[in-house]
């Protein structure tokens, strides 16, 4: 699987490249080859010999479950890395014991893995390094670059200033360097409860970049890490951790998102003044935005807290978990990444283009079984009664290696209950009283009557066929407009099937006047009495299948059991959405 260097976004963003030989391995330009705006940076720095390798990351933070974006990062990371012969580490960015669990580490180690961004042995955390961190706290202290500060949090927001005023020196900020080393300490000891004390950089109240106000260094946090337990009671902040973390593993190119543009000059100050021979650079590219999906984690666990969703890998959600849930496959986000690209500028892709992707991804891969989900019983009234007979059926008209198989035909059926109307509109081509149909692979049926409930709910359509217009015997009679699915009544299996649809109301937008998220109510419907084929009731978790018009759908990998699939629809086989002209494959 070849992986694109040209993706996108997330919050931040990690992985590592090694280049033995920089001009072997570079790859070969050509006049035809588009080179990104990332690219095009590298390729400047190892010409000018900046650095002799090229070496990449990915650094979740592990307080919740990765989407989308995320994975365009990942790839992005992992892409670059592959592209110029360099090594990529996967780093969990864990400097906050408060909100981290080892559950989000297993889940994006997961989802790592499975997008195929090989990280090998390259597994890092960030407290992995928390007592360099903490030297380098030291170092600065000596060098008069930090200071212990005793200012409450809502005191240091007050002193910050804001955009349109500087910001006030905090009245411990010119305490002796031999006083802050013993509070430090005093600090890490545990001698200091939450919020207490502080550590924070001695750089320029006046800036006009709130970030360079002094930040935060450490703080005070007497909480267990589910890595290094109760080792430490101080823990440092992430504009501090991150730029080490890079260093120390010697990543050369740090790409983050657009929001950390901003924090570009602390990240600078941080190597330059902890003397860190060989500093990274960081490099800033547009996020990927999603029409009308939810994105965020703090929202994500509220829907999962509020159970909106049955959680995080429900599959009207984005998270990567969800999306392989549903179906979705590494390929099909691979190509919705190279076609969303990379740039400097924000924008939106439209849901579409996913779907897209998957559809394209699977129409020539994936078997083209029947499934009747909202089922009517068809009687044949003049075949022969107790019999049945086996129909070859081709797997996929479009990929004739997929084979073909043999399905049970007799004269009671289940079809789709919208493929009858006893008074149908105009260019309806399906069945109705009098009107004739092919049976798809097997025989032409015309509608001779029906039967209803009280209510007027149709129970029960009489057909007659024909015995000659048998799919394959070359018949060439009359021709008919219509073609429906169908199973054998006696051999189908029941099977509950779920249909999915965006969880925000499309047509509505996301949010409501109020600002909450304006949710659609049709985003599950649960189908209980569905038939399927005997077959795929041995299907196997994850697997997917086409079902004939009603579209693409996977075995669910969490409700399933054996001999008792549950299918969830990845998408439906309708689509508006069409590539540019140049960007079909």
């Amino acid at each position: 699987m070849s992986w694109p260097p040209c993706c996108g976004g997330r919050d931040h963003e990690s992985g590592g490249a090694k280049v033995a030989d920089t001009e072997e391995k570079r790859p070969a330009e050509s006049a035809a080859e588009s080179r990104n705006f990332i690219e095009q940076e590298i390729d400047r720095d190892l010409r000018e010999g900046r650095y002799h390798e090229v070496k990449t990351r990915f650094p979740p933070e592990p307080n919740g479950y990765l989407h989308i974006g995320h994975a365009k990062s990942i790839l992005l990371n992992y892409g670059i890395a592959e592209k110029y012969g360099g090594s990529f580490n996967l780093r969990f960015d864990d400097t906050n014991p408060t909100k981290e669990k080892t559950e989000f580490v297993d889940s994006i180690r997961r989802d790592v893995e499975w997008l195929g961004a090989d990280f090998g042995d390259r597994l890092f955390f960030a407290s992995d390094y928390f007592d360099i961190m903490y030297e380098k706290a030291l170092l600065l202290i000596r060098k008069g670059k930090a200071f212990v500060d005793e200012l409450s949090a809502e005191e240091i927001r007050e002193y910050r200033g804001d955009l349109h005023h500087p910001g006030r020196e905090s009245p411990f900020r010119d305490r002796p360097a031999e006083e802050s080393l013993r509070l430090f300490e005093a600090m890490r000891d545990g001698s200091f409860r939450d919020g207490e004390r502080t550590l924070r950089a001695k750089i320029d109240m006046a800036s006009s970049n709130i970030n360079m106000r002094d930040p935060v260094l450490y703080r005070v946090a007497h909480k267990s890490h589910h890595n290094t337990g109760d080792k430490w009671c101080i823990y440092p902040m992430y504009d501090f951790a991150h730029p080490i973390e890079d260093a120390v593993e010697g990543i050369t190119h740090s790409l983050c998102t657009l929001e950390f543009e901003d924090h570009r000059p602390l990240y600078d100050w941080v190597v330059r003044e902890c003397e860190f021979a060989e500093p990274p650079r960081q490099i800033e590219f547009a996020k990927l935005y999603l029409t009308n999906v939810v994105t965020g984690k703090r929202y994500i666990k509220k829907l999962v807290e509020d159970g909106v969703v049955d959680g995080w890998d429900d599959p009207r959600l984005v998270t990567i978990a969800a999306l392989r849930r549903r179906g979705y496959t590494p390929e099909s986000l691979k190509r919705f990444i190279e076609l969303s690209g990379i740039s400097k500028a924000n924008s939106s892709c439209d849901f579409s283009l996913l779907e897209y992707c998957i559809r394209e991804d699977l129409k020539e891969k994936r078997p083209r079984l029947m499934a009747v989900l909202d089922p009517v019983k068809l009687v044949i009234d003049n075949y022969p009664k107790g019999q049945s007979e086996l129909l070859t059926i081709p797997n996929n008209l479009e990929n004739e290696a997929l084979g073909s198989r043999e399905l049970s035909f007799s004269g009671e059926l289940w079809i789709e209950r919208e493929d009858f109307m006893i008074e149908p509109p105009k260019k309806y081509k399906r069945l109705y009283p009098g009107n004739e149909v092919r049976l798809m692979g097997a025989y032409f049926v015309r509608c001779t009557g029906y039967e209803t409930d009280a209510s007027g709910k149709v129970t029960l359509i009489h057909a007659s066929y024909d015995p000659k217009t048998k799919s394959g015997s070359g018949f060439e009679g009359r021709k008919v407009k219509g073609t429906i699915h169908w199973l054998d009544a006696k051999s189908a299996e029941r099977a509950e099937v779920r249909l999915y649809e965006q969880l925000i109301d499309e047509e509505k937008g996301k949010l409501n006047e109020d600002g909450s998220l304006n949710f659609n109510r049709n985003s599950l419907t649960v189908l209980k009495d569905s038939y399927v084929e005997p077959a795929l009731k041995r299907a196997k978790p994850s697997e997917s299948f086409q079902f004939v018009r009603n579209g693409y759908f996977c075995v669910d990998c969490r409700d399933s059991s054996e001999g008792n699939p549950v299918f969830n629809r990845i998408v439906s086989l309708k689509s508006s959405f069409r590539l540019p002209k140049g960007e079909e494959r």
